[in-house]
């Protein structure tokens, strides 16, 4: 039914904070590359640098973790980089730059992920505040609650 597939995407939508637009970019990459959509379509928004800083627990929200990428704070293999969907590959090792070391919300970050546990896909050093994106997740580590079946048939209309 439209009303829930609607809804999947939406929720989806939100919890990566990406807008209708860049989503359907996602959704049409995800098409193209071998295997199933769904599982590509989330495999794409988990390589997002944004949410690789937040799975790494350097930001507390997915939406600080965009702040904290926006404004600078974080570099990919010693290289700053302020674009939140740039996409993090297996290997690449992501850091806080020395500027934003101080930061009392990266600490305090990382001490909520400490109790929350971290993914199996991210190395972390916390004392170094610096972690290697391992590899791209499978579906099977990913949240349960999406149905990514659902945006596949609603796009696929």
């Amino acid at each position: 039914d439209y009303g829930t597939q609607l809804r999947e995407k939406q929720k989806v939508r939100r919890i990566y904070g990406v807008l209708e637009r860049q989503f359907r970019g996602y959704y049409q990459a995800a098409a193209s590359k071998k295997g199933a959509t769904g599982e590509n379509l989330l495999q794409l928004l988990e390589c997002r640098l944004d949410n690789v800083v937040y799975r790494m627990g350097f930001g507390s929200t997915r939406s600080e973790s965009r702040q904290l990428v926006s404004h600078k704070a974080i570099s990919v293999n010693g290289k700053t980089v302020n674009i939140p969907s740039y996409q993090v590959r297996p290997g690449d090792v992501v850091a806080v730059r020395e500027k934003s070391l101080g930061q009392l919300r990266i600490v305090q970050a990382l001490e909520l992920c400490a109790q929350r546990g971290r993914v199996e896909w991210v190395d972390v050093d916390a004392a170094k505040k610096s972690g290697v994106f391992k590899n791209v997740p499978a579906r099977s580590d990913l949240s349960a609650d999406i149905n990514e079946n659902l945006i596949v048939e609603l796009y696929s209309k």
